[in-house]
This record gives C-alpha cells, structure tokens and sequence, in this order.
C-alpha cells in the first residue's frame, strides 16, 4: 500500500517497545479494516477494542481509558463527507482528558485533512495504509499522550507540595518503646500492604507514613496526604477523585483527585476514624475493586496506590458502635503499627529537641547553640499531653523569644501541671517570692500571722506581698 500524501509532516518512530500493552481504540463502520488494524497492532503486543459507530466510540471511552484512538471519518455506506467523523472528534475532544485521536477516510482531500487538524486529530492516515506508517504514527501518538499524561500529573504534584510544604520531619527513635515501630517499618516498608497507624495527636503518625513510603518500591513516586477527617461531605469526593468541569457549580475547571496524584505512590489518609459513613462506602469502593470515577464523569480510572491511613482512635470500638465499617477496618489494617507517646519515649526528648531547634533557628536566622542544662530539664519533666508536636512548637517559640546563643527555660513557654513541682532556678526572683508565699500560707492554713513569721516578715508587710501577688 502506498503511503498518503495527505499526511501533515513525517513522523518520528518512537522507541518500539512503547507500544507493549497500549490500549488502542479502532472504529470504522467495516470489519475487514478491522481486522487488519487488530492483527497488525497485536502483534506489537497492544491491547485492542473496537467499535464499529460513533455511539460505539463514545461509549467505550466513558468505560475506560485508552492511549490512543483511529477513527474513521465515514460510517454511512452512502457518506464520504467526513462529518460524521468530524463531529464525534469533536466530541471526543470534550472529555475530562482528551485522548489523541488519528483520522482515517479513504475520501481523504487536503480540506478535509485541515478541518480534522483544526478540530484537535494528532494526524491523519489515508486509506489504503501503509503499516510502517500506521505503526510510527501510533506509537509516537502513544508516547506523546503519556508523556503530557505525566506532565499534567506533575504539574499537579507540584502545586500539591507547594500546598502542603515540603519540609518533612526525620523519624527520630532511639528509645526502647520506639524499637517495635522501627522493626515493623523495616519489615513492612517495602511491601505494598496497607498500614494503619495509631496514636495519639501530634505523636507522629505523619512522620511513620513518611517512612514506610522511603523504603518502598514507591519512593521515587508521590507520597500524597489528605486530611480525611478535615473533608465535607461535597468536598470529599472531589478531593479523593477529581471532578470534571461544570460537575458542580464552582468546578470552573478540571482538577486531578489525590487518587490520580498518588499513581504509582502511596496515599496517606489521616484522621481516617472522622469520615462519615456514606463517605467510608465510597472509599471502600475503591480499595476493593481500584475503580474510582472523577466526579462528574462515567469514565471508569483505575488506582495503582498503596493506602497508609492514621487516626487517634480505638476502631475496634468504632466499629461496635456502628459509626466505622468493619470491612473497611480490614482493608486499612493489614499491618497496624501503634505508636507510642512522647512520655513513653523520654529517652527522644532532648534530640528531637536539638533537631527542632537546628530547624527553627535556621528559618528565623537565628545563631542559637543548644539548651541550658535547666531547660533541657524543664522539657524531660513536661508531661507532653500534645506530644511531638508540642515539642516542636515550643522549641520554635523558645526560638523566637531567646535572647542569648542558649534556650533558657523561661524561653519555653512550659506551663508546669497543677500538681508538678515547681523548679526554683527556672524562676525570676519576684516568682520566687510569690511562690514561697502560697507555700507559707498552705503550710499553715491561711494562718497570715504564723506564716509572716516562718517567711521573717512582719503582719503589715506579707499583707502588702499578698495584695501585690493577688493572694
């Protein structure tokens, strides 16, 4: 067969194996030609469908997604004007994401050829074809959609960590209530189980996802994270799956879901307890069968991610009293790793603390050097009720109000609870006072007389300090 001269430029064969199991769409109204495209395309190892209208097209592309489409122009015996051709590229070039198409018509005029072009065909193949030509022009179709396919995921990735920050916090463990935690990641890390991890607020949990996506087969792709429980029910599928332009009345655009960002990598889903029912249905969807649709839209997308979620709570509990699905409860915990509270792992405390402070004296150009050996104390004493979080604000803050090359403890911030003992050398000498003045009195029952005389103050002068301190 000879090759057209219609067709717009030369084209560049991409590497031969790009067409390994790319899902090819033929649609003409005659089986001989679709025969020969199948047996031609198979043998390159590409996955084919075929459609025989453009209704046929159409609905096979709101079922799946498919790298490239040839078309035929003409599906009517007595019809060589292209129209009907015209019109389905058209549409074709409405969807969520547009697919390349190449044109084919055995009425091929040059016209014809610039009104396919104008209405968004990649080239156009004249019948009869010659396949070396079919061939280059597919794959180099095939290659071009992936890669704008990859460009346009990046682009979201990009603004997703722009969102999110970029500065991610090292997993810092040398205690002995840490060793379990470190063993499951090195055990569990590389595989693609589903994780969930447990503990209390600010204890971490982001931190370990962090983890177990770095040493698994996924680390040189996207480690996404959503705060499920942060979700509305209207925002949560738009979120998670994406939504097409006009789904709703703010979609002034088509958006990536976290799904699609996430491909290849591992989605991180925290507070995973918080979300609704009818929301948990919908997530659990998609763990089963990895189909999810962008909202809006019928197209089937299918997800190749690994799930790591987190919350505070009990699940087992939530599950006994309904309010979270015992199915989904399987499909998060393959593997579940709880993870300790700051106060059970005390022997973290001061390098966490120095790693902080190297972090948060940098960003405020601070030239701060360690601890005082006082404050150090103050931060092994505090109870931590927010964990590793409190820690690092309050190193942050110490950060902001020191005011010499060490943090001292006032520079903490730390209130100490109602029932710790106060530390005198943390306090300035009017705390002092005010100090051993309530301790005075407790000691003798607001007895103002027997206390005067313990602190070696007359009545009139502890009746002054009493006033001053507000006692």
């Amino acid at each position: 067969m000879a090759s057209s001269d219609l067709a717009p430029s030369r084209t560049t064969p991409a590497s031969p194996d790009v067409l390994a199991r790319a899902r090819i769409l033929l649609a003409d109204d005659q089986a001989d030609v679709l025969q020969a495209l199948r047996l031609l395309l198979k043998a390159e190892g590409c996955d084919i469908e075929t459609a025989t209208s453009p209704a046929g097209v159409l609905a096979a592309v709101d079922a799946r997604d498919f790298d490239v489409a040839l078309i035929d122009l003409n599906y009517t015996r007595d019809t060589t004007s292209g129209e009907e051709g015209l019109t389905l590229l058209s549409r074709l070039q409405q969807l969520d994401t547009p697919m390349p198409v190449v044109v084919m018509t055995a009425w091929g005029t040059v016209d014809l050829a610039v009104e396919a072009m104008r209405r968004g065909a990649r080239d156009f193949i004249q019948k009869p074809w010659d396949n070396e030509r079919v061939l280059a022009v597919v794959r180099t179709q095939v290659e071009l959609g992936r890669a704008l396919r990859r460009s346009q995921r990046l682009e979201a990735e990009n603004r997703l960590l722009r969102d999110q920050g970029t500065n991610k916090p090292a997993l810092i463990a040398d205690s002995a209530a840490m060793r379990p935690v470190l063993e499951l990641i090195a055990r569990v890390g590389p595989s693609d189980a589903n994780v969930l991890v447990t503990g209390e607020n600010g204890s971490g949990k982001g931190t370990i996802a962090q983890a177990l996506h770095a040493v698994s087969s996924r680390a040189t792709r996207p480690l996404v994270t959503v705060n499920a429980g942060g979700l509305s029910e209207g925002l949560f599928e738009s979120e998670l799956f994406g939504h097409v332009k006009g789904a709703f009345t703010d979609a002034k655009s088509d958006r990536v879901g976290r799904f699609e960002l996430a491909e290849g990598g591992t989605l991180f889903l925290d507070e995973i307890a918080n979300i609704s029912l009818n929301l948990q249905a919908k997530l659990l969807r998609v763990l089963e069968t990895g189909e999810f649709e962008r909202v809006g839209s019928s197209r089937t997308r299918r997800a190749n991610v690994r799930i790591i979620s987190a919350t505070n709570a009990d699940l087992t509990a939530e599950v006994t009293s309904n309010r979270f699905r015992q199915d989904l409860l399987f499909r998060l915990n393959t593997i579940e790793i709880p993870l300790p509270p700051l106060r059970d792992r005390r022997e973290d405390i001061p390098v966490l603390a120095r790693h902080f402070l190297a972090q948060h004296a940098q960003r405020y150009r601070k030239n701060i050097t360690g601890f005082e050996a006082a404050a150090m104390q103050t931060l092994l004493d505090h109870a931590w009720p927010g964990n590793v979080r409190e820690l690092d604000h309050s190193v942050e803050r110490a950060v902001l109000m020191a005011q010499d090359d060490v943090i001292k403890g006032r520079d903490l911030g730390l209130r100490a609870p109602k029932d710790a003992v106060a530390r005198i050398e943390d306090m300035s000498l009017e705390e002092v006072e005010g100090f051993l003045i309530k301790k005075a009195l407790a000691r003798y029952d607001g007895n103002v007389s027997q206390a005067a005389k313990a602190l070696g103050l007359s009545r009139s002068a502890l009746y002054r300090r009493l006033q001053r301190f507000g006692l």
